[in-house]
Formats: structure tokens, C-alpha cells, sequence
């Protein structure tokens, strides 16, 4: 998810656990699993009522509701920490009294698949729970999701040709049994069909299907039981319609329409456990308990306000200052924590200002950090892409990312390196021995090495120059410069302190890197896939400070953010042994095709391997209870939240 982005692209999620050993199994036809996450005990009795605060990551506010969305929209922010507040996916991944990353049944809209022919049918069976409106989530609503994937995959984050919904010859539902049958184009791994294709299933209510304000359900022909090609034309004008074109229309009046998120009575048919109830264009969301909820577990508040800052520095006078409105759950920036010098996962002590009155957390995500490059840019002359189309070049770029210094120093030690496309930590047995190593050590002597070796005449401190084009590579004009412009996502003093490292790093050969700060939503706009010689396709590097969060894409195969043509493959970044790797982890679960898969990217630099913060250094309020453990997805689930009487 989500990419997140996948999800998607990861955000700071201001809930907790404690951080524990992840350990994933991923051989044979098992189910990954992992240890219990500690949690604090609650003290007191559950006390119905109140309003909780929780802080959204600076400058990173949610910015699109309808729960089918591009790159542009993919991100944390959007997906698990709110369209699932109110729109829940076919299947739920994650628990709530531990960190596993695993599926939760009791939490989904439907039981456990039945595979059949060979592993190459699946059926789903619907639970028969209830939209708001009084309507049952049903095989017909997740027609009408596949009726729209088959129709605008192209506007699917997660997308990757080949696969979902590509390797689907077919599919129809029986509304009788009120179940859905998909048949494969050959047999798959059956585990990575749950965790990672079966998993980016969202229904979708049929009053959704429309293609006017006020038109009847069901009209727009989207949601048809016996889809044909008119069905898949019908779908790209409702997805037109409710998306205001991907955000792209002059006068907006749905989901790009922020103005009216509280108001639109389409967004108001919820079976999540909360529905909408305020919405303000700064990012700040006010949400109140559905009373038809069909979940096990109906919130405990009266309220819940996501509250959004624009730096962290505010966000921490917030916590600090107290008071009515100050956030229940925030987060504590790097530079005003104590160093942590325990081991990866362990607390240090918090900060003075906060003792007493919250508790520090540290939360690890089942996640990576990264940024792209552009491989199809334009920029530098013509010259850009070419020049990060050459392995020794980001080799050269990879070799002075120090990645121990940084989370000594700027990371405070709540952070784990990133050594190529698998978490390192939680510990899990996905990861290989080989990529378990930093194949790139810290060395500004290897990296002025490839450099010079590649016919670049090095000005350290200035802009290298490309003097003999032949041996710089393919499309490398004579006198082409390392001269490009970094994106990057603004508002956490952290994250500014890393790139302005990395650069620093970079000059040191000559590589001269000049920063742009934005927000973290302009960031993800940006850094999409584009064609070589499009008049957008100019941007270079792009960093959103968070790399990728493996949601909805659970086993981190990679194949929506690593995959030829991928929808969340920001560079555009291609290989056929990538691909052909990718693929072999899609049809077995034999541990020797994921080794083989990471241990070649690794090596190969689709993207800039950064260290991965702790993905927040989480402040609870010491009266509110239920929101450790979190599970390592950083799903946000605040209808076990509550405070304790007194």
C-alpha cells in the first residue's frame, strides 16, 4: 500500500508496541506468523466516551477517500491511517494484540479463501456484513472492485503487469452463496496469492456506481455480474466520475473535492468502523463511531481527530505545551529525544519534557527506506537518465550513503540500515544472509574510483564532468555533469539533517546534489512513473523520507515497487532478470527464489538504499489504553482506544 505509498510509502504512525523479533516463515504452505508484541497493561476501567488526538506526520496529510488509488495518492497517510478507518479491505492484515503482520480473519469482510483445480481457483466467501446504509458487503461489491481494476489498472498503485488482476482469466459471483470465484491462468503460491493480490481487494458499495450526483445505484454499469468489454468501458466513467479524472478536473466535486469529505453522502456508506463527520482542506479529520458497524469491536470514543502540523517542531511544543486539543498519541522528534545506546528495538529515556505525562514507544514497520532516481529523466541536459541507467554511477551514489553514522548521530540509534529490497529488522527468515551485509560500505575511495574509471574528470566540491563519453555510457554526451536536483519531503528536522549528509557526501566526488524542500503530498506527486521525452519527466531524485511500508503487498516480493512497468515503480526501473526473479517468487514459496530475488537487487541499486528510522518515536498519553501493541503494518485502529476511569 501502501503503497501504502505502499502502501505504500511509509509516514511516522503515531501509535505504538513496543518493538519485537518479526519472524516471518515462509516456507511450504504455512502462514507467516511472528512472535507476541509486548504491550503495556492498561490501568483502570475502559471508560466509554472522550475524544483522542492523534498526530499526523508533518506536512503529510490525507489527501484522497476514495479507496482505489494512483501512485499520486498511495501513500500511508491515505490508505491505513484513513480510507480504512471507514472502507475496509476484502481481507485485514495485521493483529490487535500483537505485531504480526499476518492475516486477521475476524477482522475481514470475508473467510479464509478455498483454493481448488490445482491451486489454480480460488473462492471467496462473503460474511454478509453491513454498509451504513443498511446494505450487506457482498460477492456483488467486489465485482464491482474487479469490474474497476480490470477497467483502470493503470491507475492502480499496485499494479504489476502480469499479475493481479492480469493472471485472472476470469471471474463471476454466486449470489446465492453470496461468494466469488477466480480462476488463474496457472497455479500460484498460495500464500503470496492471499497476502498480496487477494489482499488489494476493496468492495465497493453499488451506490458508488454512478456517473452523476444523485444518479441511481448501480446505473454507472460498473458493477455488472456478467462483465463484458461495455462493462469496462462503463468503469472508466464512473472511476472518471468519482475520482474527478485522478484529481484532475478544473471544478472538482468528489473525491478530489476536499471541501466536502464530511458532506458527500457517497463517502458517508462506511463498513468500517468509523465514518467522517468533519474534514478541513489543512489535513485536520474528525471521525465518529458507525453504529452499524458489523466488526467485533465498536470504539470506545466519542471522537477521534487526526491533528496535522507542519513540522515536527511544532507538533513537539504541542505535546510539550499540554493541555485540551494536544495530541494522545504524537511522536517525539530525533533531536529532542536522549541517545538510545541499547540494542535495535530497546527505549531510551524520553524526553524531560514529556516524562510523566507520556509514554515513549518506538515503532519499527514492516517497511524499507529508499529513494528513486529518475531512470527516464529528462533533466541535466538530456543527460540524466542515461547517467542513472549506469550501475557503476549508483554504485558510486550507494557507496557514500553512511548508514551507521546516520542513525548513530542524526537517528539517535531508533533506526536499521536498508541493505536492498527486505526488512533487515523485525528479524524474519524472508531476509538472505547476502543482503543481511551491506554490500556498499560507507567509501568515498571506491566511489571516486568508479567515477574516474568511467572517464569522469572529478571536481570535489564542484560538478564533475563526463570527458570521455564512451566509457561514461550509453546516451552520455562529452561534458554531461553530475549536476541534479533532489525533491525531497520537508517539516521533520530528521530528515533534513539526512539529505543535507547524503549531499555533503556526494560533493565530496563531485556529484553535486541541490536540495528542494516540499511537502511530503508534493513529493509523492512528483516521483511517478514518466516517458522518456515527456515535458514532466524532468524530475531527478525524489525523496519522500519514507521508502515503503509492505501494505498491501505483505510478502516483500517487490513486485509493485521493483517490477518492469510497476504502478508504484517510481524510477521506472527495468530489468528482465528482476522481472524474472519477481516471478518465481509469485509461484513458490521456496525461500531459494526470495534470496535470489533480493540478493540480486541488492547489488543492482533499483533505487538509493537509505537507513529506515524508526518509523516513530511514539508518545502516548498515560491515560489512554488500547493502542500498544501495534502491529508492524502501522495499521491505525482506534476503536480499541479508550481512557481509563478514574
Amino acid at each position: 500500500m501502501a503503497p501504502n505509498r505502499g502502501l505504500k510509502r511509509v509516514l511516522k504512525v503515531a501509535a505504538a508496541g513496543a518493538a519485537a523479533a518479526l519472524i516471518l516463515a515462509a516456507c511450504g504452505s504455512s502462514t507467516p506468523s511472528a512472535k507476541p508484541h509486548p504491550t503495556t497493561a492498561p490501568s483502570g476501567k475502559p471508560a466509554h466516551g472522550g475524544t483522542a488526538y492523534w498526530a499526523e506526520a508533518p506536512q503529510a496529510t490525507p489527501n484522497w477517500i476514495f479507496p482505489f488509488s494512483s501512485l499520486t495518492y498511495f501513500s500511508v497517510a491515505n490508505l491505513t491511517q484513513f480510507q480504512y478507518l471507514m472502507f475496509r479491505p476484502l481481507y485485514w492484515f495485521g493483529q490487535v494484540k500483537s505485531s504480526n503482520p499476518t492475516v486477521d480473519y475476524s477482522l475481514s469482510l470475508a473467510l479464509p479463501p478455498k483454493w481448488s483445480n490445482g491451486n489454480k481457483t480460488v473462492t471467496i466467501a462473503m460474511k454478509g456484513w453491513k454498509w451504513s446504509n443498511g446494505k450487506t458487503v457482498d460477492a456483488h461489491d467486489v465485482m464491482f472492485w474487479m469490474n474497476m481494476m480490470k477497467a483502470e489498472k493503470a491507475n492502480w498503485a499496485g499494479y504489476v503487469a502480469g499479475a493481479f488482476p492480469d493472471n485472472v482469466t476470469s471471474y463471476s459471483a454466486n449470489t446465492k452463496a453470496d461468494t466469488v470465484t477466480f480462476h488463474l491462468n496457472r497455479a500460484y503460491s498460495t500464500n503470496w496469492y492471499l497476502y498480496n493480490e487477494l489482499s488489494q481487494i476493496t468492495p465497493l458499495p453499488i451506490n458508488w456506481d454512478i456517473t452523476s450526483a444523485g444518479a441511481a445505484p448501480g446505473s454507472g454499469g460498473c458493477s455488472s455480474l456478467t462483465p463484458n468489454a461495455k462493462t469496462l468501458s462503463d468503469c472508466v466513467k464512473v472511476w472518471t466520475f468519482l475520482t474527478d479524472n485522478n484529481g484532475k478536473a478544473k471544478n472538482p466535486t468528489e473525491a478530489a473535492d476536499l471541501t466536502t469529505y464530511a458532506t458527500n453522502p457517497l463517502w458517508q456508506i462506511v463498513d468500517g468502523p468509523w465514518r467522517l463527520s468533519a474534514f478541513t482542506t489543512s489535513g485536520e479529520a474528525t471521525f465518529v463511531p458507525n453504529r452499524a458497524y458489523s466488526g467485533p469491536q465498536h470504539p470506545y470514543l466519542s471522537k477521534f481527530v487526526e491533528l496535522p502540523f507542519t513540522a515536527d517542531s511544532s507538533e513537539y511544543s504541542a505535546l510539550a505545551s499540554g493541555g485540551a486539543g494536544a495530541p494522545n498519541v504524537g511522536y517525539v522528534p530525533t533531536q529532542d529525544v536522549p541517545q538510545n545506546t541499547g540494542p535495535i528495538g530497546s527505549t531510551g529515556p524520553n524526553a524531560p519534557a514529556l516524562k510523566g505525562s507520556y509514554n515513549l514507544v518506538p515503532v519499527y514497520g514492516w517497511s524499507i527506506n529508499y529513494f528513486p532516481m529518475n531512470f527516464h529523466s529528462g533533466g541535466d541536459g538530456g543527460n540524466a537518465g542515461p547517467i542513472f541507467s549506469q550501475l557503476y554511477f549508483r554504485q558510486a551514489v550507494q557507496y557514500l550513503i553512511d548508514q551507521p553514522a546516520v542513525i548513530k548521530n542524526i537517528d539517535k540509534g531508533y533506526g536499521v540500515p536498508t541493505y536492498g529490497p527486505v526488512p533487515v529488522f523485525p528479524k524474519n527468515s524472508f531476509v538472505s544472509p547476502q543482503e543481511s551485509k551491506n554490500n556498499y560500505p560507507y567509501s568515498l575511495a571506491k566511489a571516486k574510483q568508479l567515477l574516474v574509471k568511467h572517464g569522469w574528470t572529478i571536481h570535489p566540491g564542484g560538478i564533475s564532468v563526463c570527458k570521455v563519453g564512451s566509457k561514461c555510457g550509453p546516451g552520455i554526451k562529452n561534458g554531461a555533469q553530475l549536476n541534479f536536483q533532489e525533491i525531497y519531503a520537508g517539516g521533520t528536522t530528521s530528515i533534513d539533517q539526512t539529505v543535507a549528509a547524503e549531499t555533503s557526501a556526494w560533493s565530496k566526488v563531485g556529484i553535486h546534489v541541490s536540495l528542494r524542500s516540499e511537502t511530503f503530498d508534493t513529493v509523492l506527486s512528483t516521483a511517478i512513473p514518466c516517458k522518456v521525452g515527456a515535458s514532466d519527466c524532468t524530475w531527478e531524485f525524489a525523496n519522500w523520507g519514507g521508502g515503503w511500508v509492505y501494505s498491501p503487498d505483505y510478502m516483500p516480493t517487490g513486485g509493485e515497487i521493483f517490477a518492469s512497468g510497476a504502478g508504484s515503480n517510481s524510477g521506472s526501473y527495468s530489468s528482465t532478470t528482476a522481472d524474472t526473479l519477481i516471478n518465481e517468487t509469485h509461484y513458490s514459496s521456496s525461500l531459494k527464489y526470495m534470496h535470489a530475488y533480493e540478493n540480486f537487487l541488492a547489488k543492482d541499486l533499483p533505487v538509493v538504499w537509505q537507513p529506515n528510522p524508526a518509523n516513530a518515536l511514539t508518545e502516548i498519553s498515560t491515560n489512554l489504553h488500547g493502542v500498544t501493541p501495534i502491529n508492524a503494518l502501522l495499521n491505525l485502529t482506534p476503536e480499541y482506544w479508550y481512557f481509563s476511569k478514574s
